[in-house]
């Protein structure tokens, strides 16, 4: 008999399957509410920020540098070439402008397959569900239903919250192209070294073609693969009539798509890294992140002055390696010390001669590599004009223009004399030449007895100021602080000129023992150009937002430092060492004819070289050395002749760049020319050879010459 029933039994199944199906119903709400809890909110959705590319900017408009986590370039989908947004729908989401967030005619067509295979095998992603895993990091990237769920929640919000557009600018300014680009505007640069909006039919294939697998489809490491998946993208747009069938051979004919298998390196590598370490310390204070917020950092440094000095360094660098190279190669008990011969195999000079690079030998050609530093600055302002703080061939994270403690030799004697000529003593002052005996600190903390000598070796008699200054003369320099003024005033006097380094106050300061950044002497420097004012040394300017919100403005910070009238006289001494002392080869031999001050400096057996010098619109300076001070750069190698003429080169392009004019240094009205017995200094008599020289009104020779007058 066969089983029939009953309509009461129909509704007891009807109902057991209504509440089965509910109680499913509930429990899958129950457990996607449960998943939803990490998910973005509706107002994370609409206040999306993503991560910016942070640009540093030089004052004449180029880009320096990008700070970045990930490297992504905003581009409105207004000015991205129609081609790219239609490869990329046709390849990524046919349907994209008819579904809600999920296409559900793709999603059956991957349950079915996945059905089959009993694994996830078919993957079912719309665009907007690109775009949800691609900003929230809770969605993950697991192969998994719970992540495909995640995806099609945020996938929904994201279509109830923006446009089509919206949503496809999104995904294009944030989805992953490899090489550490982020969005198609980043990645355009990258690859092509233009805009995305100028894209061409065969690069917007490419790009798109590589997003499956951006390693795998790299256009730099695997070209034939990254033009196979342009030319599939190519072909379906064809199909899908995006692109008529001539245009397809066209593009499609093209071999290279001029890739670029080099990444851009910044400019200024040693300025835009100073000036990261600045905005660093600004981050906190202004509530900013430099790495993500998409910052546009506007500085101070102008490109042209900046390959002028890098050139400049660079020529002189080389040419003082050449000779370091050589005499090691012929001294071999030298060579021998410096490379340690149990490690380093004997030929390793030849290689470095050679330009060898093999990492074997790195630690050595570090060792025995000749680098260098330089600084230029607008006096005015103390703007950072450029910066280099190391060889421009062989950048490293070391900036010896900002980090690099080096003992400056005679370069520091100006502070010596600067403090004589503040406390009242004329530039005639005349002290012996002669040698005499100072109680030093060694190495081991003791006293010991120390005799300095000149550079040349040779002593004279009663010496002026001036001529002290012009000619280098160490006893002289010596003698100022012994005679004239103590240690602890002109150490008071380095530190109010803007020295941050830790002077030791004694004797052996007028010889510039202590280490000093460069940055700092040319700052110092720049005061005297600047009648005694010094302005705190700064490189940005001004910093937007991404909107171009300006969050902070720099201005100088400026501090009279000295008399105007001292700052005047020490400038008008160093002009006598550019016109007619060590600095002299500038003039005649580099063709700086620019009215300056400088001073040459060289440190005890020629392993630091300095030269630091001004015009009225310009200060600059530079050092050369190895960063081991053990290593000498050679005898005689000194500030004259290894450091100067990279000065002397910048300078004279410099200001013919900028169209600088011939600038005197404007004389205070405290100071004044007065006619003197040129034999001894003092007030002329009718008899005495004379000449002229300048005072700070009250100091003025007041004892008549006793040499030349009538019996």
């Amino acid at each position: 008999m066969p089983f029939k029933l009953s309509i009461l039994d129909w509704t007891k199944y009807i109902k057991k399957a209504l509440v089965l199906s509910l109680t499913g119903m509930a429990v899958i709400f129950i457990y996607i509410f449960y998943l939803a809890q990490d998910l973005p909110s509706l107002d994370q959705l609409e206040n999306y920020d993503p991560d910016l590319v942070t640009r540093i900017y030089s004052a004449d408009g180029e880009i320096l540098d990008e700070l970045y986590l990930e490297k992504r370039i905003f581009i409105s989908i207004d000015d991205l070439p129609n081609n790219l947004k239609n490869a990329l729908i046709v390849s990524e989401d046919r349907r994209f402008y008819d579904h809600w967030g999920i296409s559900m005619r793709d999603l059956l067509r991957a349950v079915v397959i996945n059905l089959i295979s009993l694994s996830y095998e078919q993957g079912f992603s719309s665009l907007s569900q690109q775009v949800a895993r691609t900003l929230y990091d809770t969605i993950g990237f697991k192969k998994t239903i719970i992540r495909k769920i995640k995806e099609i929640i945020t996938a929904i919000q994201i279509e109830r919250t923006y446009t089509k557009d919206e949503i496809l600018e999104m995904y294009l300014n944030n989805v992953h192209f490899g090489h550490g680009t982020y969005g198609v505007q980043a990645a355009a640069k990258r690859y092509f070294g233009k805009s995305a909006s100028f894209l061409t039919l065969g690069e917007s294939a490419m790009l798109v073609g590589i997003l499956p697998a951006p390693a795998r489809y790299s256009p730099v490491r695997h070209s034939e693969r990254a033009h196979y998946k342009r030319n599939v993208v190519l072909r379906v747009m064809r199909d899908k009539k995006f692109i008529t069938k001539d245009i397809y051979s066209e593009a499609r004919a093209i071999e290279s798509e001029n890739i670029s298998a080099i990444q851009a390196k910044g400019k200024a590598p040693y300025f835009t890294e100073y000036i990261r370490r600045t905005m660093e310390k600004e981050d906190d204070h202004l509530g900013v992140n430099i790495y993500r917020d998409g910052l546009k950092i506007y500085t101070t440094l102008d490109t042209r002055l900046q390959t002028i000095a890098e050139d400049a360094l660079m020529y002189y660098i080389k040419r003082n390696q050449e000779k370091l190279n050589q005499r090691l190669f012929n001294d071999e008990e030298e060579f021998s010390q410096l490379a340690y011969l149990g490690i380093f195999p004997e030929d390793t000079v030849k290689m470095m001669m050679a330009g060898d690079t093999t990492p074997l030998f790195e630690d050595l050609r570090n060792k025995l590599l000749v680098q260098g530093a330089f600084v230029a600055l607008d006096p005015a302002t103390g703007a950072i004009l450029a910066m280099v703080g190391g060889r421009p061939d062989y950048h490293d994270q070391y900036n010896r223009a900002v980090q690099a403690k080096r003992q400056p030799g005679s370069v520091f004697k100006p502070f010596v004399y600067t403090t004589a000529i503040d406390n009242g003593y004329p530039v005639t002052k005349q002290l012996l030449n002669q040698p005499l005996v100072l109680r030093v600190l060694n190495a081991e903390g003791d006293w010991e007895k120390w005799m300095p000598r000149n550079y040349d070796g040779t002593t004279s008699g009663l010496t002026t100021l001036r001529e002290g200054v012009r000619k280098s003369i160490n006893l002289v320099a010596i003698r100022v602080v012994k005679e004239l003024v103590p240690a602890s005033e002109v150490k008071a006097t380095a530190e109010r000129m803007g020295i941050t380094t830790d002077i030791r106050a004694v004797d052996a300061i007028a010889l510039g023992t202590s280490e000093v950044y460069l940055l700092d002497v040319v700052n110092a420097y720049s005061a005297f150009s600047n009648k005694g004012v010094l302005n705190q040394p700064f490189g940005i300017t001004r910093v937007e937002d991404r909107y171009g919100n300006v969050i902070k403005e720099y201005h100088p910070i400026r501090e009279e430092v000295l008399r105007e009238e001292s700052a005047y006289v020490m400038t008008s001494m160093l002009q006598t060492v550019m016109d007619a002392g060590t600095g002299g080869s500038a003039r005649w031999r580099h063709n700086f004819y620019h009215p300056a001050g400088g001073k040459t400096g060289t440190t005890q057996n020629w392993t630091d070289a300095w030269f630091v010098g001004f015009s009225s619109q310009l200060a600059a300076g530079v050092w050369v050395g190895v960063d081991d001070p053990q290593v000498s750069l050679g005898e005689s190698q000194d500030g004259s002749r290894v450091a100067l003429p990279a000065w002397a080169k910048f300078m004279a392009a410099a200001h013919d760049t900028l169209g600088l004019k011939r600038v005197d240094f404007e004389r205070p009205d405290g100071v004044v020319d007065v006619e003197i017995c040129s034999t001894t200094k003092d007030k002329p008599t009718n008899l005495c050879p004379l000449e002229t020289e300048i005072y700070i009104r009250g100091t003025e020779p007041s004892q008549i010459c006793i040499v030349h007058r009538r019996n």
